[in-house]
């Protein structure tokens, strides 16, 4: 690779031994040095070094999103999109519109609704949805992907019936009347349908994967943590998709993938552990579900949801199956990715981290959206990453206040308490469950509060800067696959990939300058990707 001088440069390096300098210089793929633009034009700018002035811009080290499935995003290349969909009509409009190009038998897919987001909170019958889609069959997954909507020709491919008895963790909501299925499934119910869906072919995936990961580098992404083998056909053309796009046609951005418990001995087999692979394509954790979601009460709370007496929410396994499953992952020296959203669930899977062996990487529990004070202290430990995702505020608020009730609201994502612990905190987005963008991400952390509301933030004490705000999204994010030495901050020997803003981050007066902000260039390996505007990318 040749020599790369990035300079004339606003540069937050987050490294505290040269917080701020104006000019990286890249080669190999690594920063070899870093300071002002007379120190490194003279010592560097010999024959055949290229020299691109940032004209002022800001940068900062290259943004990570610390969990996502880029399989989701990918699919809203594939399917119908029903994302920000206002209310119950509209929701079936936009069925009835893309039903009438499916051939009769295929399956209509599609994902995104939010009832929440509904002026009565209520979503389409099962009458309704046969109504507009009487010779197709029908599988809508809700924004959390915890929840289902299908139609009669749905359950009747997959023979089910009020009888039908879901797979362990799942429900098959029955109408209280008539004991029928109203078409809606939640948590692993859905198997019973995903076992019918013919797969996409390998194209289609490898395609529409392809445009996820040119999505998420337009958005100033340089590494992404991503968990899709069950949405990609498994471990083995889970891999074989990433090191063809990554190594093979050399798409630019790192990946680290979660790998889904049913698949760890198949990795086993393979000889795959936790950091196998290179620089751009790495093994991460192995991912389990510990519980649910808030939206259909089905995250595990110790104490009953205010809105539902005497229920907790569901385990998705019980304490001695979750104790198996990350003692058999242990056995293979391999950290753990727990999904936790309630405060049980995590307290019960900190039970278990507590009684088994540290892995060689960091474990990380994700989401932590309820967490008690003394649940905190114990994740203050250098073994454990919090693994948070800021933008669940704007998604959750202030319907999850009926949930949980106002007394655990001080609760609720708590980021602010959780840094002051000395906790280790990563930043992601769960994409597609909320935007693939970093940048709403920050704002959220800061605000706490959806772009145009106005209010002071919803439990406005947990506010993080925005200087810490970005560092979940870099340094933190960094820790959480044990690559702070590569990875996080602009530092000689590290990775040189870098983020370029429009404006200067620090410096604005209104945290809603970010939704304003764009990202001029995405810097990966000291080479700018060719996944924006070509104006932008001549700056």
């Amino acid at each position: 690779m040749e020599r790369i001088i990035y300079t004339n440069g606003l540069i937050y390096t987050l490294d505290a031994s040269h917080p701020i300098v104006e000019a990286v210089v890249a080669e190999d793929g690594r920063i070899v040095d870093v300071g002002s633009h007379e120190e490194m034009i003279l010592q560097w700018a010999r024959k055949g070094t290229k020299v691109v002035d940032l004209q002022g811009k800001m940068a900062t080290p290259g943004l990570m999103d610390s969990h996502l499935h880029l399989s989701g995003v990918a699919f809203y290349f594939l399917d119908l999109d029903l994302t920000g969909v206002k209310s119950k009509r509209e929701m079936i409009e936009k069925i009835k519109e893309k039903a009438q190009t499916v051939p009769p038998g295929k399956w209509l897919m599609g994902m995104g609704w939010d009832e929440n987001l509904f002026d009565d909170g209520r979503i389409p019958t099962i009458e309704e949805l046969d109504q507009v889609t009487p010779h197709c069959p029908i599988f809508l997954k809700r924004v959390c992907h915890h929840a289902f909507l299908v139609n009669s020709k749905a359950l009747e491919m997959c023979q089910i019936h009020p009888a039908k008895e879901p797979p362990l963790g799942g429900t098959i909501v029955l109408d209280p009347d008539t004991k029928k299925p109203t078409g809606l499934l939640l948590e692993s119910a859905s198997q019973l349908i995903t076992d019918h869906i013919p797969e996409k072919t390998y194209d289609e995936l490898k395609n529409a994967l392809d445009q996820a990961m040119k999505l998420a580098m337009k958005k100033g992404l340089t590494s992404v943590h991503t968990n899709d083998p069950i949405y990609l056909g498994g471990l083995e053309q889970t891999y074989r998709l990433y090191d063809e796009l990554i190594n093979q046609e050399r798409k630019g951005l790192r990946c680290n993938l979660l790998i889904d418990y049913p698949y760890l001995e198949q990795l086993k087999e393979r000889g795959m552990h936790a950091g196998y692979g290179n620089e751009k394509l790495q093994i991460g954790a192995i991912k389990i579900f510990a519980d649910g979601a808030f939206g259909r009460r089905t995250a595990l709370l110790s104490e009953a949801y205010h809105d539902a007496p005497g229920h907790f929410g569901e385990a998705m396994h019980d304490k001695d199956a979750l104790l198996e499953m990350i003692t058999n992952s242990r056995a293979h020296q391999m950290p753990i990715a727990v999904h936790t959203i309630g405060d049980q669930a995590l307290e019960n899977v900190l039970d278990i981290l507590d009684q088994v062996p540290k892995a060689n990487y960091r474990d990380r529990l994700i989401h932590v959206s309820l967490i008690r004070n003394e649940l905190i202290q114990r994740l203050a430990d250098p073994s454990r990453v919090a693994d948070i995702q800021p933008r669940f505020v704007v998604g959750d608020f202030p319907w999850i206040i009926d949930r949980v009730g106002e007394h655990r609201v001080p609760s609720l994502y708590a980021w602010k308490s959780l840094l002051s612990s000395g906790v280790l905190c990563a930043g992601g987005s769960d994409a597609p469950v909320e935007p693939l963008d970093p940048l709403l991400g920050i704002h959220s952390a800061v605000t706490r509060r959806a772009p145009g509301d106005q209010h002071e933030g919803w439990n406005e004490k947990e506010k993080i800067t925005l200087f810490e705000a970005v560092k979940l999204f870099t340094v933190g994010s960094a820790y959480a696959t044990n690559e702070e030495r590569v990875k996080g901050t602009l530092s000689r020997g590290k990775f040189a990939d870098m983020t370029v803003y429009s404006n200067d981050l620090f410096s604005l007066e209104d945290p809603d300058e970010l939704l304003h902000t764009k990202v001029e260039m995405t810097i990966i390996d000291g080479e700018v990707q060719d996944v924006l505007d070509k104006k932008k990318q001549q700056i």
